[in-house]
């Protein structure tokens, strides 16, 4: 970039300043708001308003602060919705199928053929995955059917994915 000419009143050249380390000359500028910690509005007024980011000049936290017409507060916990479950419990899925060539092994019954029901569970951060014959009682863990699963937002995407694998009414 090119040099410019700085000139002063009467076009003459302005005397060289060395930069305000104490920052007064801003806070000259902006009619003392800024050297009192607050925002300034044009004119070098208060502007009107919360002034922080989450923080106060000593480190510390600010007060949460009313942000309105967005729906919630600064620095505050947004509540759950109504009829929110306040943390997620037991959950389950079913879903109808028929087995494969094979079956599916499980735990307590060995291999199961046919029309079965299968049952993804979501219960203490694990998914179990469990099958019984159609209308029967009894349910039978499915063999390396369990899992750690982070979070129960997922459950569907779990059960979806085991009746795809399970799923065999064409053999």
């Amino acid at each position: 970039m090119g040099e410019q000419a700085v000139t002063g009143a009467g076009g003459t050249p302005a005397p060289e300043r060395t930069p305000d380390a104490t920052g007064e000359d801003a806070a000259a500028a902006a009619g003392g708001a800024a050297a009192a910690g607050g925002a300034t509005a044009p004119g070098g007024a208060a502007a009107p308003g919360p002034t922080s980011a989450g923080m106060t000049a000593d480190g510390t936290p600010a007060a949460p602060t009313d942000v309105s017409g967005a729906g919630m507060s600064a620095d505050a916990t947004p509540p759950a919705p109504a009829g929110a479950p306040a943390a997620p419990g037991p959950q389950e899925r079913t879903s109808d199928i028929t087995a494969g060539p094979g079956g599916v092994m499980t735990d307590e019954a060995g291999v199961v053929t046919g029309d079965l029901t299968l049952r993804t569970e979501y219960a203490d951060g694990q998914v179990t995955l469990r099958v019984q014959y159609k209308d029967a009682d009894e349910w039978y863990a499915v063999t390396g059917g369990r899992v750690p699963l982070a979070d129960a937002a997922a459950l569907d995407a779990v059960h979806t994915v085991a009746v795809a694998l399970l799923n065999r009414p064409e053999g």
